[in-house]
């Protein structure tokens, strides 16, 4: 099952000039608490999904909310020559064909 079948949600945005976090929300428990299980979601796997240190990520789960965050440093700060997504909002693609 992919990501983009459990969760209603999947978005990016800065966190500020060097911080990009994405957000995932879900329907229900089952959905969410699969997502939290699988190791397609673990720090190391999106620092390599992202080309990363796993130091640079952080998964954050909001249990009451049924989302996670997940909190990743970015390549470039945002603004600087070469970054093509100044506000961060089409960085969540690489996790829409994620296996959870």
């Amino acid at each position: 099952m992919k990501l983009l079948d459990v969760a209603r949600v999947i978005r990016s945005k800065n966190a500020g000039p060097t911080t990009l976090t994405v957000d995932l929300m879900f329907n229900d428990h089952t959905g969410y608490q699969r997502a939290l299980a699988a190791p397609s979601l673990a720090p190391a796997a999106i620092a390599e999904l992202y080309d990363l240190e796993p130091a640079q990520v952080e998964v954050i789960p909001y249990r009451s909310a049924l989302a996670v965050k997940i909190v990743m440093d970015r390549k470039l700060v945002a603004g600087d020559p070469g970054d093509r997504d100044v506000y961060g909002a089409q960085q969540h693609g690489p996790l829409l064909g994620v296996e959870i």
